[in-house]
């Protein structure tokens, strides 16, 4: 294992987009962008004996010392990685291996890792569902390992993927027929899409806050939306798509899009004209939009932990599950507790404390919009 320092981050984007499960969050651009709210990027390679990458890990590293001790501590992350064949045993073990002995060197309390890697796909009891024996495997192998299923999951453990190889009569085909009908009343109802740029990012944070303290969940400051957004739009790999209604913005969605797979990962609407269904002709546009850029697969990130009615996601799957796509279920997050005392110390303080911020960014969201 090394630390890979290319000159520029494609050569880095170049290397991992080959790899199995290669993600958005694994880029060069990603690590960029944390780097500039607290944490320091090690995008990590292992090599074969040839020279060709085998595996792959952009891990983040944050101090956090203030608050738990006087000595330097910190906790590690690596983002929908690490990437590599998780089929391959031996290879998965030195990968974990390298990984933990890295995070000891670095005096983090724990590494968190959360790779891409499926372990079931359809919603469990249902006579299409599907178990992923590797994926499976590998959660045996993480346990027997030492590492802990973590109660702080970071990104979404399920999600709803669109296959975008098929023809568009046929992906249309496949959405439930409710949401077909939506997706042409939105265009006869005057929904016009368009592609945004940089100078629409100021617009779509108001959107996207405004959406935040309406469905109550909470968002970041808009630097922070600014640096990320402005950072993937420049790339290349990203792309706002803005729906009209008269010339008015009505709602929009940035899609990330990497070695042939794009994500929704934000969505913002306004209050008004919702009966023109224009949510319906954002989603669809934004998936012929990465089917024309060369992307397999649509990832609409996010479904339930839990696939019953008193899940907080539940509203939003069933929107998701109208245009026919598949449950994948992942791996999730897992963590190696380094230092296990100051492990079990930071996990207790930790719910508490992202409560008291999940509070004081919704207050500070809401004053914002008021100014």
């Amino acid at each position: 294992m090394k630390v890979y320092k290319p000159q520029e981050g494609e050569q880095w984007n170049t290397l991992i987009q080959g790899l199995p499960g290669a993600h958005a969050l694994q880029t060069w651009q990603w690590g960029e962008i944390k780097s500039q709210f607290g944490w320091e990027a090690h995008p990590l390679i292992w090599q074969d004996q040839e020279g060709k990458a085998k595996a792959a890990a952009l891990t983040l590293h944050r101090r956090i010392s203030r608050g738990f001790s006087a000595t330097r501590l910190s906790v590690m992350y690596v983002p929908r990685g690490p990437l590599m064949d998780w089929s391959d045993e031996s290879l998965v073990v030195e990968v974990l291996h390298d990984l933990h002995q890295f995070a000891k060197k670095q005096g983090a309390i724990f590494i968190k890792i959360d790779p891409d890697l499926p372990i079931g796909l359809g919603i469990p009891g249902d006579e299409q569902a599907e178990e992923s024996p590797v994926g499976q495997a590998v959660r045996s192998m993480l346990e027997d390992l030492g590492w802990h299923f973590s109660d702080e999951q970071i990104q979404f453990q399920n999600t709803v993927e669109m296959d975008l190889r098929e023809d568009e009569e046929v992906m249309l085909s496949r959405m439930k027929s409710k949401t077909r009908y939506n997706v042409r009343l939105a265009e006869r109802r005057g929904v016009t899409v368009r592609p945004g740029d940089v100078h629409d990012i100021d617009m779509l944070y108001q959107m996207y806050a405004h959406t935040a303290v309406r469905d109550d969940f909470l968002i970041r400051n808009q630097s922070y939306y600014h640096t990320v957004w402005d950072t993937f739009i420049n790339a290349n790999l990203a792309e706002p798509l803005i729906a009209e209604v008269e010339g008015q913005p009505v709602g929009a969605v940035v899609i990330f899009r990497f070695a042939g797979r794009a994500w929704y990962f934000y969505g913002m609407s306004r209050d008004e004209h919702r009966e023109t269904m224009f949510n319906y002709r954002l989603q669809w546009e934004a998936m012929l939009r990465s089917k024309a850029a060369g992307c397999y697969t649509y990832d609409m990130w996010g479904a339930p932990d839990d696939f019953n009615e008193n899940d907080p996601l539940w509203g939003v799957y069933r929107f998701k599950d109208g245009f026919g796509g598949r449950v994948v279920r992942t791996l999730g997050a897992w963590d190696y507790p380094v230092r296990p005392l100051l492990y079990r110390l930071y996990s207790q303080i930790l719910p508490r404390f992202l409560n008291w911020m999940r509070k004081k960014g919704k207050s500070e969201t809401k004053r914002k919009l008021s100014l």
